[in-house]
C-alpha cells in the first residue's frame, strides 16, 4: 500500500501524500516538540518538513522506509531552526523541569499505542534535551526513543557511526544528572487511577476552597513551585505556604483537569469581579512523587483552548 501510495503521490496525487503521511505527522509533532522544546516551534518544523516531503517526492526512492524518510527531513529541519536561535535560554537552575519549554496537549501525540513512548514528552526529559546540543538530541532521541539504529541515524544525519554513538554517550551523561529516578507515567501507573482522581480532586478542592494548609499538606518536604516566564521559584513548605498566602489565594480560583506531557494538569482560572467570570490563569503541571506533589509547573501563558478548556467560566461553575 505504502509503495502504491507513493507512486500515486509522485504522479501529482496530492490525496494519495496526505494519506502517505497522515500515519506519522502525530509522532512526527512529537519529535519536533522534543528537539524544540516549543509546540509552536514544533508546529512550524512539521508544516516545512511535509512542504520539503512534497517537494522533494520525486526523489525518493527508498520506498520502504517513508517513516525514516520524513524523520530524516523533520531533524534536519529541527537542527537548522536549532543552529539558527541557538540554544534556548536555560534556567538559573540546571536541574529545574522548565527551561523555557512549553507545555503540549497529549492529543496533539496522535493515539495512546503510537510508536512514540509517552515518556518521550514528559517536561522533564524535554527540558533536558534543551541542555544538549542539536546533534545530541538529534541522535538521543532518535536512537533511545524511536528505536533507529546507529547505522539509520547516520545515515539521516549525513555523518558516521561513530560520530553518533560518540554524541549519544555525552547525551547520556548530561540527561542522567538532570532526569528524576521514575518517570511521571510510571508514577501514575503505580497508583492507579483511582487515586490519582483522588489526589486530583483533593488538590483542586483545596485550590477553590482557598485552603492553603491543605495545599501544603499535599506537598513533598522539598516541593518546588515555578510560573514560567516568570523567573522566581519557590522551594520548601514554607516558602511556597507565604507565596500562596500573599499572592494567588487573594483570590476565587476554579481548577479543570487537563492531559499535558503525560502529566496530571489542571487548567486554572481566577475570579473577575469586573466582568463576573472566571478567566485564564494559566496551565499547572503537577509532578508527583509518590502520593505526594513534588513540583508545580503554572504556566501563565498558555492557551487553554489547545488543552480542550474553555475560554472563561461562568460564575456558578
Amino acid at each position: 500500500m505504502s509503495a502504491e501510495l507513493v507512486a500515486a503521490a509522485q504522479d501529482g496525487d496530492g490525496e494519495a501524500f496526505r494519506r502517505l503521511v497522515e500515519p506519522f505527522r502525530g509522532e512526527l509533532y512529537a519529535h519536533c516538540y522534543r528537539m524544540l522544546g516549543s509546540v509552536h516551534d514544533a508546529d512550524d518544523a512539521v508544516q516545512e518538513t511535509l512542504v520539503r516531503a512534497w517537494q522533494g517526492l520525486r526523489r525518493y526512492e527508498d520506498r520502504g522506509a517513508v517513516r525514516a524518510w520524513l524523520y530524516r527531513i523533520a531533524t534536519n529541519r529541527c537542527l537548522s531552526m536549532i543552529e539558527r536561535r541557538g540554544r534556548r535560554e536555560l534556567a538559573a537552575d540546571p536541574k529545574a523541569e522548565a527551561v523555557r519549554v512549553e507545555p503540549c496537549p497529549e492529543e496533539r501525540l496522535g493515539p495512546e499505542d503510537a510508536v512514540v513512548a509517552r515518556e518521550g514528552v514528559e517536561l522533564a526529559f524535554v527540558a533536558a534535551l534543551q541542555h544538549l546540543s542539536g546533534l545530541q538530541r538529534a541522535v538521543l532521541v532518535q536512537r533511545e526513543v524511536l528505536g533507529f539504529s546507529a547505522a539509520e541515524v547516520a545515515e539521516m544525519l549525513g555523518t558516521s557511526v561513530a560520530s553518533v554513538n560518540s554524541a549519544l554517550q555525552r547525551a547520556r551523561r548530561v540527561v542522567a544528572g538532570l532526569l528524576p529516578e521514575t518517570t511521571q507515567r510510571e508514577t501514575l501507573r503505580r497508583l492507579g487511577d483511582r487515586a490519582v482522581r483522588d489526589l486530583a480532586r483533593r488538590y483542586a478542592a483545596a485550590w477553590e476552597a482557598g485552603d492553603v494548609e491543605a495545599i501544603v499538606a499535599m506537598l513533598t518536604q522539598d516541593a518546588k513551585y515555578s510560573m514560567p516566564p516568570l523567573p522566581a521559584m519557590y522551594q520548601g513548605h514554607e516558602d511556597i505556604r507565604a507565596f500562596l498566602l500573599e499572592g494567588p489565594l487573594a483570590t476565587r480560583w476554579r481548577f479543570l483537569p487537563a492531559r499535558a506531557n503525560g502529566h496530571l494538569a489542571f487548567g486554572t482560572y481566577m475570579w473577575n469581579a469586573e466582568r463576573g467570570v472566571y478567566t485564564p490563569g494559566g496551565l499547572d503541571l503537577v509532578t508527583l512523587r509518590g502520593t505526594r506533589i513534588a513540583e508545580v509547573v503554572s504556566f501563565l501563558t498558555v492557551d487553554l483552548t489547545a488543552f480542550g478548556l474553555p475560554e472563561e467560566l461562568a460564575a456558578g461553575r
